[in-house]
């Protein structure tokens, strides 16, 4: 066997050991507990606090929006889909105020024409036809926008 084959077989050798031996040493414990998983992530995403809170929160406070817009075509819609993430609100709803969305490329992110959607679920419009530069919210509520 000449020489240089020799080394390079001596140096693939040598690659595989530090490759094995550091798979063993960065690979942690509880690795493939559950399937191709990491089981103590499952614990650590269960120590993060929950981000979104459900709309039962909202209504607390909120009960007559929530009349509105459960009278309305967004009432499946969970209200932290509009205004963002509530959990602060809902802790110190004095200090922490929701935004309000009042552009019109807010509502266009839904409504917009777009053949992919089904238009017999969501109300598709043509931003520039309908409205004529006007915005979404100068006619439509958005918690009954078609009435």
């Amino acid at each position: 066997m000449p020489v240089q084959v020799r080394r390079l077989l001596v140096v693939f050798v040598m690659l595989v050991i530090v490759m094995l031996g550091l798979k063993y040493l960065l690979t942690p414990e509880s690795w493939r507990e559950y399937g191709a998983y990491r089981g103590n992530a499952l614990i650590e995403i269960a120590d993060h606090e929950a981000k979104y809170v459900e709309m039962e929160t909202c209504v607390m406070c909120h009960d007559s929006i929530d009349a509105l817009k459960n009278s309305g075509f967004h009432k499946t819609i969970q209200c932290e889909t509009c205004h963002g993430v509530g959990y602060l609100h809902a802790e110190d709803y004095e200090n922490v105020k929701m935004p309000i969305p009042k552009e019109d490329q807010f509502c266009m992110r839904c409504h917009a024409k777009n053949s992919a959607r089904p238009q017999n679920i969501i109300k598709q419009v043509d931003a520039q036809e309908h409205s004529e530069g006007e915005k979404c919210i100068n006619c439509h509520n958005p918690h009954q926008p078609w009435l």
